[in-house]
């Protein structure tokens, strides 16, 4: 059924052509821009030979990314976690499923999870949005990142879907190598994970079968990614604003450029994983009838239940929680998960991180930054709020 695509375009690169797209790479400006930035203390001559030893994208993960993303690790979390990864069946190919919370590390830090645990990493959807310019195009396809076309118009979003949702299944059924894709397109900027029922669909496109057959078809498990502090959270808050102001408001690449690196450099605190239960047996209950909405909608509902179940609550959330709902009792309703000094330290946090914005041009006033201040807080509630409903939600699962 995929023989027919040519996937070129979007796939990541073929081993065969991996040292010459290597040698093209190291000579861009931008490249050595970004490594010498990343990585002061990595002598930029001495790195380039060692990556013009490496000839495959398996060798290029180990010997690069994974000591990379475990010195990302050291500085700036407290520490990356995963649960479930003992549920994986050796050999298997999956479709990872999973809240969307950083532009950059979500794929990359589950990814390190597989390499501590011996498991082959997945491939990586990335928006073509944030391929700014041609040696990234390159580095991610070195990367075993897959192109996911954005931005597109109807006859042809549609055409890229049907060629993504081919992709996708030819990984799977074909290659036999393990996919990653966000539940949404971009992230819930308010923590609020809810699957998109267009990835879904885009997702069941393929396969020659109903949606439900061709989803099955991909063997999609769940995974809740729970952050403790969102470097990026005072952008999001200053973007909510911004689009309070402005309806019409819309990002630069500027301001990707500046998420992506706020996002991989500042302070992440604690980071888990948890792998959810794969979703097969639910769909296989799914009436033979069923017609695309209602599938699509049922799936939607069964990988929410096993990301909003799978969230690793911190102190914080339980104190975001207890200011954006406060109840009728004197006491906080979350209060015996937090003490006083860890409520006073958040709210601290939270004011240095409003600090931090700023409007071109404009004064930010006390309303504002008081809307921004609840936009922040409702980020870290919003992952207690969806466990506590999944618990009534999902209890028929």
């Amino acid at each position: 059924m995929t023989l027919q695509y040519d996937f070129s375009d979007i796939a990541p690169f073929d081993n065969d052509v991996f040292a010459e797209k290597i040698a093209s790479l190291v000579k861009e400006p931008g490249f050595e821009h970004a490594v010498r930035f990343a990585m002061p203390q990595v002598p930029y001559d001495d790195f380039v030979k060692t990556l013009l030893t490496i000839n495959d994208k398996e060798t290029f993960q180990r010997k690069i990314m994974w000591p990379f993303l475990e010195l990302l690790c050291e500085k700036t979390t407290a520490g990356i976690t995963a649960g479930g990864l003992d549920e994986l069946a050796p050999g298997k190919a999956y479709t990872f499923v999973t809240n969307h919370r950083d532009i950059v590390l979500d794929a990359s830090f589950l990814n390190l999870c597989f390499l501590r645990a011996g498991l082959p990493t997945s491939e990586v959807a990335i928006g073509d949005n944030l391929l700014i310019y041609d040696w990234i195009t390159d580095l991610v396809k070195l990367n075993k990142s897959f192109i996911v076309r954005r931005g597109l118009r109807l006859t042809k979003a549609y055409e890229a879907s049907k060629h993504l949702s081919a992709y996708i299944h030819h990984a799977i059924t074909e290659k036999h190598q393990s996919v990653w894709i966000a539940q949404r397109e971009g992230r819930a900027k308010d923590s609020n994970d809810f699957t998109q029922e267009a990835v879904v669909k885009m997702l069941g496109i393929a396969g020659g079968k109903s949606l439900a057959g061709n989803i099955e078809e991909l063997n999609i498990v769940p995974v809740a990614i729970s952050y403790e502090y969102d470097p990026n959270d005072y952008l999001k808050a200053r973007e909510f604003l911004l689009r309070k102001i402005d309806p019409d408001f819309k990002k630069s690449q500027r301001d990707d450029l500046f998420s992506m690196e706020t996002g991989l450099l500042q302070y992440k605190g604690r980071i888990h994983f948890q792998i959810g239960t794969g979703i097969n047996a639910e769909i296989a209950k799914l009436r033979p009838d069923a017609d695309r909405i209602e599938a699509a909608r049922t799936i939607c509902h069964l990988i929410d239940c096993e990301i909003h179940s799978g969230y690793k609550i911190y102190p914080i959330n339980y104190i975001a929680y207890d200011i954006a709902h406060p109840g009728q009792s004197a006491e906080p309703t979350y209060a015996s998960h937090y003490t006083l000094a860890e409520k006073e330290a958040f709210e601290e946090y939270i004011e240095k991180q409003l600090d931090k914005v700023t409007i071109p041009g404009s004064e930010i006033s006390a309303l504002d930054r008081n809307f921004m201040r609840e936009m922040m807080i409702t980020m870290y509630a919003n992952p207690l709020k969806n466990k506590i409903h999944a618990e009534s939600r999902c209890e028929s699962r």
